[in-house]
């Protein structure tokens, strides 16, 4: 082994104080860190803006982490600058300890505890327990928004017989001649950009999207031989594995791509899963056009959107 090296800590108590204020700092660090998280929570509520989900992200993730590090840095800097840092090496026995060994095995416990000042320096030791006891409030709010159980509200969406579709953002409805061979469309029900609550949730579980195919090219059961309209196909855009974002369309091969862990949908064979960690296909949209030519839902969908969940 490399010789001991004296640290200042061990040979001067005015630096040994001053390394002893530093741990404490960091532990208080930490409190000021998951209060300001629990603060955030509640100053940056979340709204219809997207600016307050930035918001509200941005600064609680910001008081999570300074009370994490916090926690983690003051640790560290405990451990390098105020406990022991010689090395000894042990032989190392696998059956039981006599009541000797055991009764030394309590003594170095003991001695270990003297020599940290864990038990004697009241001001680390306070801090610590206050990060600590502070440090698992943000997450357990957080978990709070998880919310009551769903029940069958994946089961609905805003999408209801007659219902245009169209165009997002704008909200603009669609014409099946504005859809050209091979054209892929982001769609939202009509309707849906002047909500004035609700907004958000009902986006994630309505968003569409619509692809052009040639109809010889679709493999359609008998049930779904009216779901589409002339090679016009609309699927959910919330991928079934865990609610990603289906926006990827390779056109020469047909298939949609989730571009969180690439789950790979075929368009022309009803959305089955040919790739990655989806359980099942994206669910169809069934529609038709009305007489101004315009693209129409026939009905919702007939089965829940996104990822499966404990009541599918």
């Amino acid at each position: 082994m490399e010789p001991h090296r004296v640290r200042m800590t061990d040979k001067s108590k005015k630096h040994e104080k001053a390394a002893a204020r530093q741990v404490a700092a960091f532990f208080f660090a930490s409190i000021f860190g998951s209060a300001f998280a629990i603060y955030a929570y509640f100053a940056f509520p979340l709204t219809e803006d997207l600016g307050t989900v930035r918001n509200n992200t941005l600064w609680l993730g910001l008081g999570i982490a300074l009370g994490l590090l916090g926690i983690g840095i003051g640790a560290v800097h405990w451990a390098k600058t105020l406990m022991p840092d010689a090395e000894v090496s042990e032989e190392r026995h696998m059956a039981r300890g006599s009541e000797e060994v055991r009764a030394r095995a309590i003594e170095i416990v003991r001695l270990a505890d003297s020599e940290s000042g864990f038990s004697r320096r009241k001001l680390i030791r306070r801090s610590l327990y206050g990060a600590l006891a502070l440090f698992p409030l943000p997450a357990i709010m957080i978990f709070g928004d998880l919310g009551p159980n769903p029940g069958d509200s994946l089961r609905h969406t805003m999408w209801k017989k007659g219902t245009r579709l169209a165009k997002d953002p704008s909200g603009l409805p669609i014409k099946a001649s504005d859809v050209t061979l091979g054209s892929v469309f982001h769609v939202i029900p009509e309707g849906l950009s002047e909500l004035e609550h609700h907004k958000l949730e009902e986006k994630a579980k309505a968003a569409v999207l619509l692809v052009r195919l040639d109809p010889a090219d679709l493999k359609e059961s008998d049930e779904r031989k009216d779901w589409s309209y002339d090679g016009i196909v609309a699927y959910s855009k919330i991928c079934t594995h865990v609610g990603c974002p289906v926006a990827l369309y390779e056109q020469h091969t047909h298939h949609l791509l989730c571009p969180c862990h690439q789950s790979t949908f075929d368009v022309t064979d009803e959305c089955k899963v040919v790739f990655g960690p989806a359980s099942r296909p994206l669910p169809q949209l069934p529609i038709t056009v009305d007489a101004e030519g315009y693209l129409i839902a026939q009905s919702d969908f007939t089965e829940p959107v996104g990822p499966s969940f404990w009541e599918r």
